[in-house]
């Protein structure tokens, strides 16, 4: 085969250059393009829209059919997408999932956590889950679903997604981030509306999120879907910030009377603060969720 001139090894190089360049808007020069575009058409992907077209796909990641096409087909061969009803349509596929669990299963924070939500599942008779915040979602990444009959009708899965803003989990797990931290997350003026119950301003989920705060957890009747209702707590890491929550679901429009809330706000705060203390969390005296944990923990 012949050997390419100096003058043409120097023109493909500086075309890779350019064409990195372009892709990643005049960053790092070590991007790879391809892998950037097979990357962000993954990311597309939603529980909110779980089929999409190479057409569709191509107006929102600014490159052409074709090469959106060759990207899709190349993510199909390797499992991470699959044609839906033999369709141009497109769906995530069984090696987006793998990378899933082996990415959960990787999380020491799952590794402590599974049995204390096992235990706490079986003092209160909840499924009981446990979530990290991934920007503006909330994911659920492990979890030990209710032995009860009657409680164990909602099954929330491990990777399920939930909009931060307009849940309850969301408002804990964003408990030490700043009103400058919130705009930055949800520059639009006007926040999107699952319910009446929420927050329509980057204003008002703030309010919410220090109310969760000040109190140490959080809790919601009926305020995201019907007839659930959730306690959550957050867990807290070596530095003090919040990395996750324990949550428990009750499959009613409320908890029912005061004595039973504060019980399982009790319950859930000591499991949080148990698994925070695994991660080396020292607990301060002013943290309300140790405050109320301390009530259900044995001295």
């Amino acid at each position: 085969m012949a050997r390419r001139s100096k003058q043409e090894d120097t023109q493909a190089e500086n075309l890779d250059t350019t064409d990195e360049d372009a892709s990643s808007g005049g960053g790092s020069t070590y991007l790879v393009p391809g892998l950037e575009r097979g990357l962000r058409i993954l990311a597309e992907f939603s529980a909110r829209e779980p089929v999409l077209g190479a057409p569709e796909l191509s107006r929102r990641i600014g490159i052409p059919r074709t090469t959106t096409f060759r990207l899709l087909q190349t993510l199909e061969s390797l499992g991470f997408l699959e044609r839906v009803n033999g369709d141009r349509n497109f769906r995530l596929g069984v090696a987006v999932l793998r990378l899933g669990f082996e990415y959960v299963n990787s999380l020491e924070l799952t590794d402590f956590g599974t049995p204390i939500l096992e235990r706490l599942r079986d003092a209160t008779g909840l499924s009981t889950h446990l979530l990290i915040r991934d920007q503006r979602d909330v994911v659920f990444v492990a979890k030990a679903q209710s032995h009860e009959p009657m409680f164990s009708s909602v099954k929330v899965h491990v990777g399920t997604r939930l909009p931060a803003h307009a849940t309850v989990h969301g408002h804990v797990l964003m408990g030490d981030l700043s009103l400058a931290a919130l705009k930055a997350l949800y520059p639009e003026g006007q926040l999107e509306k699952y319910t009446e119950r929420t927050p329509a301003t980057v204003d008002e989920l703030y309010e919410r999120v220090q109310e969760c705060a000040a109190l140490g957890y959080g809790l919601s009747e009926a305020s995201f879907e019907r007839g659930i209702s959730v306690v959550t707590a957050p867990v807290r890491d070596h530095s003090g910030a919040i990395v996750a929550a324990v949550a428990a679901t009750v499959p009613r429009s409320d908890i029912g009377a005061d004595d039973e809330k504060s019980q399982l706000v009790e319950t859930m705060c000591a499991a949080a603060v148990e698994l925070s203390m695994r991660l080396n969390y020292r607990a301060s005296p002013d943290d309300p969720t140790v405050a109320l944990a301390a009530r259900r923990m044995p001295a």
